[in-house]
């Protein structure tokens, strides 16, 4: 019983602190235009680029941006995992190949690309060793 209250406890808790990262990007499409929120794309190797890794630690994970973003950006990670136990599903994986070749053409990871509602790219920006509220304001300067 004592296992049975603690496992709850942590998927609350992972379900609490846990990003609204869209699971599509047709997803992301949609939620964008209902909401009129711009796009935050991610372009990601997040199983071995280490600025991935600590731009996912430092800025996706903090609590600065996941309560500015909830209300502000619709986000959308394009993974590229190179390790097979972390290796996505056909579909997304050709979807996230579309999506690299439309708004990451030339390959850099990671790459954070803001759209509009309709898709077109306002801006980009990679890893910047900056608080999450600095972040912020370099992806919000798209925006103006």
């Amino acid at each position: 019983m004592k296992k049975l209250f603690f496992l709850s406890i942590f998927f609350c808790v992972m379900v609490v602190n846990a990003q609204n990262w869209q699971k599509t990007f047709a997803d992301a499409q949609m939620l964008s235009k209902k909401t009129n929120r711009p796009i935050v794309l991610v372009f990601a190797g997040s199983d071995w680029c280490a600025p991935c890794i600590k731009l996912d630690r430092d800025i996706w994970q903090s609590e600065e941006f996941k309560k500015y973003a909830e209300e502000n950006y619709v986000l959308y990670k394009a993974d590229f995992p190179r390790r097979t136990a972390n290796k996505l599903s056909e579909g997304i994986e050709n979807q996230h190949k579309l999506l690299a070749d439309k708004y990451n053409s030339k390959g850099y990871f990671p790459l954070v690309v803001v759209l509009n509602v309709e898709g077109d790219k306002l801006g980009e920006t990679g890893y910047k060793k900056v608080t999450p509220n600095e972040y912020i304001s370099v992806l919000n300067e798209f925006l103006e």
